[in-house]
């Protein structure tokens, strides 16, 4: 009596062992043969054609005595991945590519690592932590290292060049290549001897994702290490490094540049409560930001300029201070006073001095500088005096000017007189 009906038990359109063959038999299929092989045609499966070191590495991993059977597995998920042209280099996979394809879980390939880095088949560096980045604090990634150990066990390094018993005239300079070179010869030349080998491009390692180019260099856009000296002050604003990276190229693709954006909206930005936003608007409008950026700074650097110059004039003016200067014609001198405050004037046409007024340290320290003016000697002060007595026009006194009876001035008076003799007349 069957219990199980033909659909639970798999008998009716599925696989099924034939019950009058023996048990290691073929798997069959009911109905007629092309169904058969449209199903074997429907099997997913991976048609990556593995070199024939590879296929050996995988048998001796899987058949290694003396290793737990995760590690076993592990080791042989190992030979498939590593480069077997190099062995001792490091493999490039990722913990969760490695369980998945060995069928271990995450706490079995940790034992499974501990098995062989115990029995000295692998190695690997300590984790640390990242210093910096955006993921600073995470763990690093370690990569595995297959020992010369395993890389003999497994037939990729000749058991000679692993203990150094290569020939004299065949031996090279000890490194990792040379030696994974000189033990590959023997199998390269075996696999090519029996017909094995593949036609380029065939796959070196075990999965798709690992035959391509594995230096990033090739494909990754490389970003600068750090961000540029005149953008670092959006990061007291929130900006991530990452963040700066993108808006420059978003301003590159407007037409724009970065710096001049926020050289021109800075104290905007600085005052917005959101900058993010408001510099993702900013790159959005159609202003020449580079202009006005300019434009700010040709005036920044004016009144940069501006204080340059008053301080060193400030400057060299203290220094002369108590000192005269005479000009080029020798008609006009500038007496500066001790504390470099005031500065007096006197011209030989003039009999007394002037004060000059505003900023004169300015021109003062022009005309020293140029060579219009420099400090006066002995003999520029006695010419100045005696040019000066020359120009001296004479002051007239009051009594040295002739008295002159004018008509007008005798009719004046006589009116006076006879304003005055009227009242007289009359108190009389």
């Amino acid at each position: 009596m069957y219990i199980a009906q033909h659909l639970v038990a798999g008998e009716e359109g599925g696989f099924c062992r034939d019950s009058h063959e023996n048990v290691n038999a073929s798997v069959v299929f009911p109905g007629e043969d092309h169904a058969g092989a449209d199903a074997f045609a429907a099997l997913p499966t991976d048609e990556t054609k593995l070199p024939w070191q590879v296929h050996h590495a995988q048998h001796r991993a899987s058949n290694a005595r003396g290793l737990p059977n995760r590690a076993r597995d592990l080791l042989a998920e190992l030979a498939r991945t590593v480069d077997h042209r190099r062995p001792l280099s490091a493999i490039f996979a990722k913990r969760r590519r490695i369980a998945e394809r060995a069928q271990l879980t995450s706490r079995t390939l940790c034992r499974a690592l501990a098995d062989l880095e115990e029995a000295g088949f692998i190695t690997r560096k300590a984790q640390l932590r990242l210093d910096d980045g955006p993921m600073k604090g995470t763990f690093d990634g370690v990569h595995l290292h297959l020992t010369e150990k395993a890389a003999v066990l497994l037939g990729l390094i000749n058991p000679e060049v692993a203990h150094g018993s290569t020939p004299a005239h065949k031996a090279s300079d000890g490194s990792e290549d040379s030696r994974t070179a000189q033990g590959l010869n023997g199998f390269e030349q075996a696999d090519d001897d029996a017909g094995n080998g593949f036609a380029e491009p065939h796959a070196k390692v075990a999965h798709g994702a690992y035959i391509r180019d594995l230096s990033p260099v090739a494909f990754q856009k490389r970003q600068p290490g750090q961000v540029p000296a005149d953008l670092e002050r959006l990061r007291s604003l929130g900006f991530s490094k990452f963040l700066i990276f993108g808006l420059m190229r978003d301003a590159r693709e407007q037409g724009k540049r970065l710096s001049d954006v926020v050289q021109a909206t800075w104290h905007g930005l600085k005052r917005s409560d959101k900058p993010i936003c408001y510099l993702r608007s900013l790159l959005k409008r159609d202003v020449d930001f580079g202009a006005v950026a300019r434009a700010r700074e040709a005036a920044h650097a004016a009144e940069r300029n501006a204080v340059a110059e008053r301080d060193a004039a400030d400057a060299l003016v203290r220094s002369v201070g108590a000192q005269t200067f005479v000009d080029e014609s020798g008609e006009q001198l500038a007496r500066v006073d001790p504390d470099g405050v005031s500065m007096f004037v006197s011209r030989v046409d003039e009999s007394g001095e002037r004060v000059a007024a505003g900023p004169w340290q300015i021109g003062f320290a022009a005309a020293v500088r140029t060579g219009r003016i420099r400090v006066a000697t002995e003999a520029d002060l006695k010419a100045f005096a005696q040019a000066r007595r020359r120009h001296t026009v004479p002051v007239l006194r009051p009594d040295s000017v002739p008295r002159v009876l004018t008509d007008s001035v005798r009719t004046g008076l006589a009116g006076v007189r006879a304003a005055l003799h009227g009242p007289m007349a009359r108190l009389r």
